[in-house]
């Protein structure tokens, strides 16, 4: 007869709330390349948004592209 004892998982947070955690701590770190300031999340056109630069900056395969080649210039 084999032990099946299941692990104590008492002290651990769902994986989502994890990537969510994960996800506010990296937008928190990272910033613009371009002008050094802040960015916000947009999650429905997966993009990192500089307002100051006037650029989004695409989300490929949960990897941020922080190159500015790579962005796209916002609407006015």
């Amino acid at each position: 007869m084999t032990d099946t004892k299941k692990p104590d998982t008492s002290n651990t947070v769902p994986s989502d709330l994890n990537d969510m955690r994960t996800a506010r701590q990296l937008l928190e770190t990272l910033v613009c390349p371009v002008t050094r300031t802040t960015l916000s999340y947009d999650a429905q056109s997966q993009e990192l948004i500089s307002q100051a630069a006037g650029l989004a900056f695409p989300i490929r395969d949960g990897i941020p592209i922080m190159l500015a080649d790579e962005a796209r210039e916002l609407d006015t």
